[in-house]
């Protein structure tokens, strides 16, 4: 995998935190040629309070902005970065379906955010539309490795 060999090549190491992913982009990671030289691992945060308790995203900044956004997005990913020791963090949320969120948040839209140790930060904001949950989880793990591999490269 590009990234693995990339994180290798620069000497950082990487980790995630997830939601709508599940888990299935560490699982992705974890399975590459090289990974245990520059993966550390991840946080699956499926719920709110998951994502308070875990990684440190305060409950009103959630509540203000809802799970599903740049805000709480941003802010997995830097307490994620705080909690292990890794370089470069992303953090996916967002709604795979086949319902929209308890607050409303459409069937596609997701969030993820990249954070490194040396200030760099990325957001994108996706809305896949009213897609099977498979392609939405599948375009979000290929953004969130996108921008990974940014901040890695950097």
């Amino acid at each position: 995998m590009r990234l693995v060999r990339c994180a290798k090549a620069q000497g950082r190491s990487v980790a995630t935190v997830e939601s709508c992913t599940a888990g299935a982009l560490a699982c992705l990671l974890a399975d590459a040629e090289g990974a245990s030289d520059v993966f550390h691992g991840g946080f699956v945060v499926y719920t709110k309070a998951a994502k308070s308790a875990a990684v440190g995203v305060p409950p009103e900044l959630i509540e203000e902005h809802t799970a599903v956004s740049r805000e709480v997005a941003l802010a997995m990913a830097r307490g994620a970065l705080e909690r292990l020791p890794a370089d470069v963090v992303v953090a996916v949320t967002g709604v795979a379906g086949p319902d929209p969120d308890e607050d409303g948040n459409p069937v596609g839209l997701v969030h993820i955010a990249a954070v490194s140790r040396n200030g760099g930060e990325r957001h994108v904001e996706r809305r896949f539309g009213q897609r099977a949950k498979e392609e939405v989880l599948q375009e979000t793990i290929g953004e969130s490795l996108n921008l990974l591999l940014e901040l890695v490269a950097a």
